[in-house]
């Protein structure tokens, strides 16, 4: 009761972000991580079969993708909103762009089923990673990530 009443005379108010001080930690990792776990559950989609087990690991499967989905577009909106500054749109001028297919293609995982958007997701993901790494100066590798979906991540390179 004395909880309730605390709670209603002095409401909490949360806020949610990557921190907006801003601290200078960024990192497209993440995103790359759950760009290829959407891509790992559309496989795993198109690998079941019609039974009753099948069923019950389509809902498990369909929820992992769509929170990874969804995931990954927070990901890259923290990027693009507090990383990349005009400056940047200069000599990247096809950042736009590339943000924008991968905000709808990580929707588009989320309301459907296609392997192919989620490869197209990931791609744009390891493009905007490289463009990242390199306007810290970093030179970027492919590298063969060892999972079952297969597929690369975009490393940063120590100079």
């Amino acid at each position: 009761m004395k909880n309730k009443l605390l709670d209603i005379v002095y409401p909490t108010n949360y806020a949610f972000a990557h921190c907006d001080i801003p601290c200078g930690i960024y990192d497209p990792h993440t995103a790359q991580l759950d760009a290829l776990t959407v891509v790992r559950m559309n496989q795993l989609i198109a690998d079941l079969g019609d039974d009753s087990e099948s069923q019950t690991k389509l809902g498990r499967y369909m929820s992992v993708k769509e929170t990874h989905a969804e995931s990954c577009k927070n990901e890259l909106r923290i990027i693009w909103a507090d990383y990349f500054k005009p400056e940047h749109l200069e000599k990247y001028p096809e950042l736009h762009d590339l943000f924008w297919k991968a905000m709808k293609n990580a929707s588009k995982t989320r309301q459907q089923v296609s392997l192919e958007a989620a490869e197209e997701l990931l791609e744009s993901v390891r493009k905007i990673a490289e463009i990242f790494w390199a306007s810290k100066g970093s030179e970027t590798k492919r590298q063969a990530f060892p999972s079952p979906a297969g597929g690369e991540i975009v490393y940063p390179v120590s100079n």
